[in-house]
């Protein structure tokens, strides 16, 4: 077990060139390799330079890199615009389509007594290990998972094996682990490495997978003070100590720890990355820990137009809106298509403020109906933004006529809390 290259910390500014050398470093340790696979997130982690770092990979390898699968998990299949977004200089006859449903194979289970354990008593099932099969019979010498770690609202901090295993698994895996962490509580584990879930992933890593040739590619990204993204750290390493360093070192940079609670924040939504409350729920999960009771937080979403990636998923959340966890619960006990579905369960307990705070949606094409429908409330887009305007806010802080809010342009890049809640 090897760390190839570690590089980073909170102040760190890695240039692209700094990026290629790190990679052909790690890549020259590894030696001769004839079949590689490379795993980078899909077109929702843009940011995390993975699609940077992929290309960089097929400049290495050429034709030893024969296949590309973005981990798509539950997410819609990437159009022909993200790929050549992300991956420019990618051919695009090597990418391969993670299809969740058709293509994944079960490889063991993680026993009960250690789901029950990890969990604390609130899962007590075997948990399923599923990958694609392309991973498991693709024969490849070399299985590259390159991605960012960032706090993350089902498992604490994401990437590193989540990207396999809930990246590239199947429904009943992925279900089940979005349930563990929303069952288990978002503000117990957001920002910290070790989780119940990250324990069951482990175990299934360092058990059912010895002889598969994974390594991890893994970047922390931040802004500096011009509001600009930076990398500031790349782990190469086929170890948990290159995720544990990684994690660490993001922390320090995307977890902002305010002094001062927020009672009005409003979170903007990039019309390229953010389609739907799916992902663009961020916004709520990313700042629940810091905003006061009583608060309000308003999300700009421009292109947000529909609910769930899948229609599915899409139709549940329709019919059951985003509620407290004890309504979700009981729902998840009383009907058969909510327990059959534990992702979008556990969905809509991460888009609950729990009645704590409001939550109001600003979106550019759902109307006030669909937004009022799943328990949110609804404002026009474009009078919230003449009179918030993300092209005069910056991060952080602001004062908009006489008014003190706190603005995010990313939800995506962080996590923010209020001390009294860590």
């Amino acid at each position: 077990m090897s760390i190839f290259f570690a590089e980073g910390s909170s102040t760190t500014e890695l240039s692209d060139e700094q990026l290629r050398s790190g990679l052909e470093s790690a890549f020259s340790q590894l030696g001769d390799r004839q079949r590689v696979l490379a795993i980078p997130p899909d077109f929702t982690r843009f940011n995390s330079r993975a699609g940077l770092l992929t290309c960089m990979t097929h400049d290495y390898f050429g034709d030893q890199l024969t296949d590309v699968m973005p981990a798509l998990g539950t997410h819609v299949s990437m159009p022909e615009c993200q790929l050549k977004r992300m991956f420019p200089s990618l051919p695009k006859e090597l990418i391969r389509e993670h299809r969740w449903r058709d293509d994944v194979i079960t490889i063991g289970e993680v026993p009960s007594a250690f789901v029950t354990d990890a969990t604390e008593g609130i899962w007590d099932r075997p948990w399923p290990a599923q990958l694609n099969k392309l991973l498991w019979e693709g024969g490849h010498d070399l299985i590259l998972s390159i991605g960012q770690v960032v706090p993350h609202e089902v498992i604490g901090m994401a990437n590193y094996n989540k990207n396999i295993f809930v990246g590239t698994g199947g429904q009943r895996g992925i279900n089940e682990s979005h349930f563990i962490g929303a069952a288990y509580g978002m503000e117990r584990m957001m920002g910290r490495a070790d989780t119940p879930l990250r324990r069951i992933l482990n175990y299934a890593q360092d058990n059912f997978c010895q002889h598969l040739p994974l390594v991890y590619v893994l970047t922390v990204v931040g802004t500096n003070d011009g509001g600009e993204l930076v990398t500031r750290g790349l782990f190469i390493g086929d170890d948990h100590e290159s995720f544990e360093r990684a994690a660490e070192l993001s922390v320090e940079v995307n977890f902002e720890v305010l002094a001062e609670e927020m009672k009005k924040v409003i979170v903007y939504l990039d019309p390229e990355e953010f389609h739907s409350t799916w992902l663009g729920n961020k916004a709520i999960y990313r700042t629940r820990m810091a905003i006061a009771d009583g608060g309000d937080l308003i999300v700009l979403g421009p292109e947000v137009g529909t609910f769930g990636e899948d229609p599915e998923i899409d139709r549940l959340i329709r019919k059951y809106g985003y509620r407290t966890t004890p309504e979700i619960m009981q729902f998840v006990d009383g009907h058969h298509d909510l327990r059959n579905n534990l992702s979008a369960a556990a969905h809509l307990i991460h888009g609950s403020s729990e009645e704590r705070f409001h939550i109001t949606y600003c979106p550019g094409e759902l109307t006030r109906d669909e937004i009022e429908g799943v328990g949110y409330q609804y404002a026009d887009l474009q009078e919230m933004t003449a009179r918030y305007d993300p092209k005069s806010l910056r991060d952080g802080w602001n004062e908009v006529d006489g008014e003190r809010l706190y603005y995010i342009s990313n939800p995506a890049l962080g996590l923010w809390a209020h001390h009294s809640r860590l």
